[in-house]
């Protein structure tokens, strides 16, 4: 498999400026360079000449400068001299470009993107199902994102839900849907359409409020398959009882893993190449198909079978019970990973 070239990273940080002091800022703007071309116009009115006749007054030069700097003039009063054709040509004609595109990118920052936002994002929930939505996008989230797409997920089907405007960043960056809010809260998870979605991986960093988001989440989908994170072993029954559908302990896997490097490198890195979608190998789940019904696990040629998952129950390829496969059963096997 060929592994996309590394970006280095970036520092980034939100606009903690308010809506009225960005446009306050651009309108400020907006009036200095109005103000330097009319300082200039009535340094330099004797370049100017009204077609009306009359002195060049204070009132001519804000009118003659709002209009060059909004318009292209009406030619009733017209710079004659070569030094006020050059200032109107080289310094008028940009701050009118300038003052054109502040209005432009004002009216689509604060308007039109907004406006585009909410309809785009209108549109994407009504197509919202058979999606995956991941709760929180820290260290976890993002491995467990970056897997999925590895393994061949699209990753449009990937949504994830954070409350930190980086992490959204960085997650839209690799193509997922986003939305920022909190995941414990029923308006969130109705957001991203729970009910419709294949799955939820709960990742937000601390045991309480992964508890609370699966909770909340089976509250509003009874029937999705929901994984949580819980770094604590206490804390494992309690993510069930919330229902968890799987609880998965990276502490605990790591000392799994740390212990098993005791007895030979070999195993530990069986099992990170069975974990990775980079490995050689990978373990997948699936139901079986018409044709492998009453076949011995064994039999299987999409792979190595190495348990069964009937009526809630685990049998392992050493059990009598593997020697039948029945309908509505559900296999674990190892099979060869597909490389690019």
């Amino acid at each position: 498999m060929r592994v996309p070239p590394q970006r280095p990273p970036t520092l980034r940080r939100p606009s903690s400026t308010p809506v009225w002091l960005q446009i306050g800022w651009r309108i400020l703007l907006v009036l200095a360079l109005i103000g330097l071309a009319v300082g200039v116009h009535w340094l330099d009115r004797d370049g100017l000449r009204d077609s009306a006749g009359g002195e060049i007054s204070l009132t001519d030069i804000l009118y003659f400068t709002m209009i060059s700097v909004t318009t292209t003039g009406y030619g009733d009063i017209v710079p004659v001299t070569e030094q006020a054709r050059m200032f109107d040509a080289f310094v008028v004609t940009p701050i009118r470009i300038f003052v054109v595109m502040i209005f432009f990118g004002t009216a689509y920052t604060f308007v039109i993107r907004r406006t585009w936002d909410k309809w785009r994002m209108r549109i994407i929930q009504k197509t919202l199902t058979d999606h995956i939505v991941v709760a929180g996008f820290g260290v976890t989230g993002r491995e467990a994102t970056e897997e999925l797409i590895a393994r061949g997920t699209k990753a449009e089907r990937v949504v994830v839900v954070d409350c930190e405007a980086e992490a959204l960043a960085e997650a839209e960056s690799l193509g997922c849907t986003v939305l920022q809010g909190d995941a414990t809260r029923d308006a969130t998870l109705q957001a991203v359409r729970i009910a419709e979605a294949e799955t939820l991986l709960v990742t937000a960093g601390r045991d309480d409020t992964a508890i609370l988001i699966t909770l909340t989440a089976r509250h509003l989908a009874p029937d999705i398959r929901i994984s949580t994170t819980i770094r604590a072993e206490d804390n494992e029954l309690l993510a069930r009882q919330a229902g968890a559908t799987t609880v998965v302990n990276p502490v605990s896997f790591a000392g799994l893993l740390l212990a098993g490097s005791c007895e030979g490198t070999h195993t530990t890195e069986y099992l990170t190449d069975l974990a990775s979608a980079a490995g050689r190998v990978q373990l997948v789940e699936r139901c079986i198909s018409g044709h492998e019904e009453g076949r011995p696990l064994s039999s299987l040629t999409t792979g190595l079978g190495v348990r069964i998952i009937r009526a809630g129950r685990d049998i392992g390829f050493w059990q009598p019970e593997a020697q039948r496969l029945e309908s509505g059963d559900r296999v674990v096997e190892i099979v060869p990973a597909v490389t690019a």
